[in-house]
């Protein structure tokens, strides 16, 4: 058994704060904000729940499906809305979905975590599983910290997921975690995000371009064959130092960092669906993806992409 993308949906807060609006409260610009990290934007408002209902509605929607005939869903976020309960039990009862729902917090590589999780569970006897990325990392940005207060965002994206009797779609996956370096990039409980960018920058392209490479290999399939790559959003730079080590140009990767920030477990799914909606994606297409985040954490995994689901 494996799996086959049946739906897709993403969700985006109303209130946009562009380089400039930061301009006028912190010793920064624009220009060094898009040199640095490649952002002009980001999305901000809205509680973690209320944005991963959204993203999973839309999904649910365009997969066609009845949210009941659903058997598990996966919230992959580090931004909860409580302690306790899990947020996945608001979203849960909010979108009418059946079968169960947990959080998982694996930081910017959550939603490969959750995917690859959802296809050995669908292997095992799901029919259907909910997989949403959902972000408000706004509420953890020191909004007075001119290094980090520029890079994140609030978001959401969701895939609607259906097993199959076959291989399915996704071909490969590596996941991994080096605990030694959880201090470069964190957050106490009720503080803010701290970071060491040069660290986090460092390792962050070398973990990238280890886990994408594993992945493909797992796969027998080289780099030049690979029609997408689709990154964690967290810096252009990192994308192109990465593209550029894996042998892949730098056109086939996609891109929503400029409008979205970073947005952790979302970003993916984002820059995923943005490249659905260009049309940039075609049946029997090969698409990487490959996250990497604080922990450190890191997930890759290969699909073969399936334009029109078989009725």
């Amino acid at each position: 058994m494996g799996m086959r993308i049946l739906g897709w949906g993403t969700a985006l807060p109303d209130r946009v704060v562009t380089n400039a609006d930061l301009e006028k409260t912190l010793d920064t610009s624009d220009e060094w904000i898009v040199e640095r990290s490649g952002i002009r934007q980001r999305h901000i408002g809205e509680s973690t729940a209320e944005i991963a209902i959204d993203a999973g509605r839309s999904a649910l929607s365009q997969a066609k499906v009845d949210p009941a005939s659903i058997d598990l869903m996966i919230l992959a976020t580090t931004t909860p809305d409580q302690s306790v309960p899990a947020t996945s039990a608001h979203v849960h009862h909010e979108l009418g979905l059946g079968g169960g729902a947990f959080d998982v917090n694996a930081a910017c590589a959550g939603f490969v975590y959750s995917l690859v999780m959802a296809n050995g569970l669908l292997g095992s006897g799901a029919k259907r599983i909910l997989v949403i990325g959902a972000e408000t990392l706004s509420g953890l940005t020191d909004w007075n910290d001119r290094n980090t207060a520029v890079l994140f965002g609030d978001g959401g994206g969701a895939l609607v997921l259906e097993s199959v009797p076959d291989e399915g779609q996704l071909l490969s996956w590596d996941l991994g975690l080096d605990g030694s370096a959880r201090h470069i990039l964190h957050a106490d409980l009720g503080g803010f995000i701290r970071m060491d960018g040069r660290e986090v920058f460092k390792r962050a392209v070398r973990v990238l371009v280890d886990s994408a490479t594993r992945t493909l290999e797992q796969a027998k399939v080289r780099a030049d064959e690979i029609k997408l790559l689709v990154p964690h959003q967290a810096n252009i730079r990192i994308i192109q130092a990465a593209c550029d080590r894996l042998g892949i140009e730098h056109d086939r990767a996609a891109l929503v960092l400029h409008r979205t920030g970073n947005t952790s477990s979302a970003s993916i799914p984002l820059a995923l669906v943005d490249a659905i909606d260009h049309g940039r994606l075609e049946s029997d297409d090969l698409v990487l993806f490959s996250g990497f985040g604080a922990g450190m954490t890191w997930g890759s995994a290969l699909i073969r992409w399936q334009a029109e689901p078989d009725e």
